[in-house]
């Protein structure tokens, strides 16, 4: 196995990505086998594509919160709250189609702002911050839409957003989603803002120290999450139409299952987009499968909280090993 890994190439690639793109297909062809070929086909595909999308934005922005050593489990619900908002503004106040989209996304940034600024200049424990977001989210969203659940229009109704997520058969959401990543993994790894994101998880005193101002650049993790979680609920609504007040928790551990399934270290200072992207597309493929052999959502939400522990205690073995 030590052989396996110093090898050039999979070093370049990485180990862990590569035994995840194995897990990939290796999944794929259980569900093809075990559902008699039913699952194999673009439907099945462009099923797990539509599911991946949104969770990917949500897995993307998580990322870089907990690569600051902290955490955010109210996600879920701003991500209904920005599309129960947008789309009541938009079906219901006859806001602009264009301009709704652009109110998804600012609530997203709102709630993230609000969460940065009492983790980091208040110094509330993520874990406080992010429960009392998610009840505020749901309280909001609620008193806003007067409990009403929203449907956004179709394609034919002049819903030309849903091309965001294909067009016919093409899927416009997997390249969209693509280059968001590339732009992510370019802004954690190869800028300022990133690097000091990453050293806060690793030392945060050791980075205070040396004349950083630690609270801009944490408050900045938790303003990118937000504004991801406000485009990740454009990508929802694109493929799913209604959203209804009081849901989105279920989203929460699948996208923190995804990221750190990828390489995202739990006690921060390390993180892979890379690896995230991955690890959304296994838990998309997952929940298609799980449907696809006639089995509940239930199952699902399972079988995510043992991948989360188990993804867990492989980083802490991990990080014991290396010290």
């Amino acid at each position: 196995m030590d052989k396996i890994k110093q090898n050039p190439i999979v070093k370049k690639l990485g180990f862990n990505r590569i035994v995840l793109v194995f897990v990939i297909l290796l999944m794929y062809t259980l569900f093809c086998v075990a559902t008699g070929g039913n699952f194999a086909g673009l439907p099945r595909i462009l099923s797990a594509l539509n599911y991946a999308y949104f969770l990917g934005f949500l897995s993307l922005g998580v990322t870089f919160v907990i690569a600051t050593g902290g955490i955010d489990f109210s996600i879920g619900p701003v991500m209904f709250c920005a599309a129960l908002i947008s789309g009541y503004s938009l079906t219901s106040l006859g806001v602009p189609m264009g301009l709704a989209l652009l109110i998804s996304v600012f609530v997203g940034f709102c709630f993230g702002l609000f969460n940065g600024y009492l983790v980091a200049y208040w110094s509330v424990p993520p874990f406080i911050v992010s429960m009392a977001s998610m009840n505020i989210a749901k309280g909001v969203a609620s008193v806003f839409t007067k409990t009403q659940s929203v449907s956004w229009p179709q394609l034919a109704a002049g819903g030309w957003f849903r091309q965001l997520v294909k067009i016919g058969n093409f899927p416009v959401g997997l390249v969209i989603f693509v280059l968001v990543a590339i732009v992510c993994a370019l802004l954690l790894n190869k800028t300022k803002p990133g690097r000091y994101i990453l050293c806060l998880g690793s030392n945060r005193e050791a980075v205070r120290l040396s004349g950083v101002n630690t609270k801009k650049w944490e408050m900045l993790a938790y303003v990118i999450c937000g504004v991801l979680v406000g485009i990740a609920a454009i990508f929802f609504v694109g493929a799913y139409t209604t959203v209804q007040p009081g849901y989105g928790d279920q989203y929460n551990n699948e996208a923190i299952a995804g990221c750190v399934m990828g390489g995202t270290s739990m006690a921060g200072g390390l993180a892979s987009i890379s690896g995230t992207v991955i690890g959304v597309f296994i838990i998309a493929l997952l929940q298609e499968g799980i449907l696809a052999l006639g089995f509940t959502k239930d199952y699902q939400l399972i079988i995510t909280g043992i991948i989360v522990i188990v993804a867990v205690y492989a980083d802490v073995v991990a990080r014991r090993r290396k010290n």
